[in-house]
């Protein structure tokens, strides 16, 4: 079993098919291309009525209509797909010898089957001068002697369509009842004969049509014949999932079976589209290339709402658990460093010229920032909630010959925080959280500066979203200097600082570049 799970399997490699195929991987849809290689049109020489393609024989048009698929990136595969069965991601599907493949959605375009009335000879002139379309094959036997063989309601209709691309008409009644007075008269008015007795056999001469010999012996010259089939859906790789052929009936009488599909596509088996003559029994190739159009876009847009779901529920995980321990924890365990070890260039160009004294690190992470500051003659509170952090922070530390001017401390400041009026000095770096619990966490991180103290907040400014790709977002917990200096009451801060600071970085594609911070400065008056 091939493991990889396509965005979409096609069944059936036709007009439908190729057309859906070629607007799936145009929308970078991965897709694969079952097709066994006998499509209905076959026995014709040539395809018309399609813009820009008038005459192209059938083979042809799916040589280029595969091409185009594979120029996208789409894939093929030959054989028959026998059954479907649904899976946790999509269906898995079993083609004739047992081979399987996945796919997330399915768009099935088999196309159909055309029963012709069981004359001898007649099905071996199929697609050449045995039609049943005019619109398909009209052109091509126009002016000639053409015998509409009577094989339901609508051959009266069609031995009119005949009519008006040939002065000779024939309407072949196979044994069958009379035409209605009013529908004789008709005839009668287009001088088309009526022959009323059962067609026994096709007569062919030198390849070609010279009559139909009828019972009694009498042979009518003809030089085409114009049937109209049943027309039966491919439908047994769709049953296998629980979806029955339907009756298409005309005047009470059943022209051919169908599988029902929405006008998108779509069938009752959700994450299941049809296109082209599987469902659409008159569909000529145009009609079933535009309706393969039509599927593959509405699949996109299916597959689209269900990423964007799941991106949701990814999102809000994220947003729930990022800020936890459990996730700090992770991510520390998975590499020896994970900062630079260098202090944050806001903090050195905002605390250089203070004087030393009692200073919070919030979310001190691997301790570079404490460092610098004790360095500097500060005696530092450093907290974080991941325990790896703060045990690199202390050897650290120690290593420096610092670790007496530095209190590590485990703690989430959310739940347990610092005490008010304890620091000459408050720094949080880059604590983006959701905007309620950011605004609640500044809040008691600004009462834990002394009078005369500083509130240092700095932050990814939320402008970056949009001009360096690959930055973390999360657009609720971004916010301006200006935001966050709103929150501050003005009869106990002097806001000093509301700046967007640009920042040389290493941008998340490996290249050098701009970022900008938001850094807001306060000093506490009281």
């Amino acid at each position: 079993m091939d493991e990889r799970t396509y965005d979409v399997l096609v069944i059936g490699g036709g007009a439908a098919g190729l057309s859906g195929a070629v607007t799936l991987a145009r929308s970078a849809r991965s897709v694969l291309v079952i097709d066994s290689g006998d499509p209905r049109n076959a026995p014709a020489g040539h395809v018309h009525n399609l813009l820009g393609r008038e005459g192209v024989p059938p083979a042809e048009l799916y040589r280029a209509g595969r091409a185009e698929v594979a120029a996208y990136g789409g894939e093929f595969r030959e054989g028959t797909a026998e059954q479907a069965e649904r899976t946790a991601d999509g269906f898995l599907v079993t083609l004739a010898g047992g081979a399987q493949v996945r796919g997330r959605r399915l768009l099935v375009t088999t196309g159909l089957t055309d029963e012709l009335p069981a004359i001898p000879g007649l099905a071996e002139r199929w697609g050449r001068d045995v039609a049943h379309c005019p619109y398909c094959h009209g052109w091509e036997l126009r002016g000639k002697r053409i015998g509409v063989l009577v094989a339901g309601p609508i051959s009266m209709h069609g031995a009119q369509l005949w009519r008006q691309l040939s002065d000779d008409v024939l309407y072949l009644l196979d044994g069958g009842p009379a035409p209605e007075p009013e529908q004789a008269e008709q005839l009668a008015a287009r001088s088309i004969p009526v022959v009323g007795e059962q067609v026994e056999a096709v007569e062919v001469t030198d390849d070609r049509i010279t009559g139909v010999r009828l019972a009694g012996g009498r042979v009518i010259p003809l030089e085409a014949i114009a049937v109209a089939p049943r027309f039966v859906a491919r439908s047994a790789f769709l049953e296998s999932l629980g979806l029955k052929p339907e009756p298409l009936e005309m005047n009470g009488h059943v022209m051919g079976l169908r599988i029902p599909a929405e006008e998108t596509g779509a069938t009752t088996v959700p994450g299941v589209w049809v296109a082209g003559n599987v469902t659409n029994l008159g569909a000529t190739v145009a009609v079933a290339a535009a309706a393969g159009q039509a599927a593959g876009a509405m699949i996109n847009m299916d597959l689209i709402a269900g990423e964007t779901r799941a991106a949701v529920e990814e999102y809000r995980r994220q947003q729930e658990s990022m800020h936890e321990p459990a996730a700090w924890e992770e991510r520390y365990r998975s590499r020896p460093a994970i900062w630079s070890g260098k202090p944050n260039v806001q903090l050195v160009a905002e605390a250089a010229g203070l004087p030393a004294g009692q200073a919070l690190d919030v979310g001190c992470g691997e301790g570079a920032d404490a460092a610098w500051l004790a360095e500097r003659g500060w005696q530092v509170t450093g907290t974080d909630i991941s325990t790896v952090a703060l045990e690199r922070a202390a050897g650290h530390a120690t290593a420096a010959g610092l670790a007496e001017r530095i209190t590590f401390t485990h703690a989430d400041l959310r739940a347990d925080p610092p005490a008010e009026r304890s620091y000459d000095l408050v720094s949080a770096h880059f604590m983006h959280l959701p905007g309620p619990a950011r605004r609640e966490l500044y809040a008691r991180l600004a009462a834990a500066v002394r009078p005369g103290g500083t509130l240092l907040i700095v932050g990814h400014h939320p402008d970056d979203l949009a001009t360096v790709p690959g930055r973390m977002h999360f657009p609720d917990m971004m916010f301006t200097a200006e935001q966050a200096a709103a929150d501050l009451d003005p009869d106990v801060f002097d806001v000093l600082t509301t700046e967007k600071r640009p920042r040389a970085a290493t941008l998340p594609d490996g290249t050098e570049g701009i970022i900008h911070d938001t850094v807001l400065v306060a000093r506490r008056k009281r």
